[in-house]
């Protein structure tokens, strides 16, 4: 039986179970754009937020991948249809893996948004920014492999075909996009000018740069699921890697702390024995680690930057260990 994301459902009675994943599935199908995709952060079960989403349907602006969106809409219907075997469901996930395809670009990746935002010039950048590129090309590949949780869809060859299609130009635009430091590959930045693959700011405090933990983990973690990789696959992991372990940050942890007024707060402190950390993000230039407020003014300290952005941000953190001991 399926999980369905937003409410947990395990400890529930089979029948429950099923009603609950009807009912967000049916609320997924209501709500899905006119461009076949879906838009963010929205709970399709307990509710929606109405004036947006009527503003969205209206406009036809608002169809996403980031945070999840649409790919985790698209699994959520595979998953009721091979339970109810509802056409609409299945139609729904037909025009949302459309949706996927056709937002791609010639070189091979994918936008933040399509259509574009016209209120957020980041919208169109090439994101790898909390992973909205490659969960859509783990989708692809799954559907493209008649993955066992995408077989009962019964998906034609040739749409299959071209979601392989679509997944092979993507790796060859991650690999393009690979930031180079005197003509050696290092890593990623989160978002990337869709013209000229070169490093793009977002939003303010999210500036060009080359990320350490977080999207760089997972593109990595991505190109080493590919079966017999080519070497320059092989060859983009390897230095990827070599640059995180050069630029892993030794003998220190992130301290949570409780402030006078009650609050909670967080600093970066000094510890020997400590897990290796990595930076959010490092300076394109000096690789060094920087830290940035709502202001777009990097600073080198933690401490530095406002409380809201301190610690609403994911600014430090090991999940490069997942891939720096384990490389081609």
């Amino acid at each position: 039986m399926k999980i369905v994301p937003f409410i947990l459902l395990m400890s529930l009675p089979f029948q429950l179970v099923k009603a609950q994943n009807v009912a967000l599935a049916d609320s997924i199908v209501k709500y899905q754009m006119p461009s076949g995709g879906w838009v963010k952060n929205q709970d399709w079960l307990k509710g929606v937020d109405a004036a947006y989403m009527n503003k969205c349907m209206k406009t036809g602006i608002g169809s996403t991948i980031d945070n999840g969106a649409t790919t985790t809409e698209m699994k959520v219907l595979a998953g009721a249809y091979a339970e109810t075997h509802d056409k609409r469901y299945r139609d729904a996930f037909i025009r949302g893996l459309h949706y996927l395809l056709d937002m791609q670009y010639d070189n091979g990746g994918w936008p933040q948004f399509f259509p574009a935002r016209k209120d957020a010039k980041y919208s169109s950048r090439i994101t790898f920014n909390d992973n909205a590129m490659v969960n859509v090309m783990l989708l692809l590949c799954d559907v493209a492999q008649n993955k066992e949780a995408y077989s009962s869809l019964h998906i034609g060859r040739s749409l299959r075909k071209r979601a392989m299609a679509a997944f092979n130009r993507g790796v060859d635009c991650i690999l393009a996009c690979q930031v180079r430091k005197n003509g050696k590959p290092t890593v990623w930045c989160q978002q990337h000018d869709e013209v000229t693959l070169l490093p793009a700011p977002a939003r303010a405090f999210e500036l060009a740069s080359l990320t350490g933990h977080g999207e760089t983990v997972d593109i990595v973690l991505l190109l080493k699921s590919i079966p017999n990789p080519s070497e320059e696959v092989r060859n983009s992991i390897r230095c990827a890697v070599e640059w995180l372990e050069a630029h892993a940050i030794h003998g220190k942890a992130v301290e949570r702390y409780q402030l006078e007024d009650g609050r909670y707060d967080i600093r970066l402190v000094d510890r020997p024995n400590a897990p290796l950390l990595w930076a959010r993000y490092y300076d394109l230039e000096t690789e060094e680690p920087f830290f940035c407020d709502r202001d777009g003014i990097p600073r080198k300290r933690i401490e530095d930057i406002g409380y809201e952005r301190r610690n609403g941000y994911s600014w430090l953190g090991n999940s490069a260990e997942r891939v720096v001991n384990n490389s081609y």
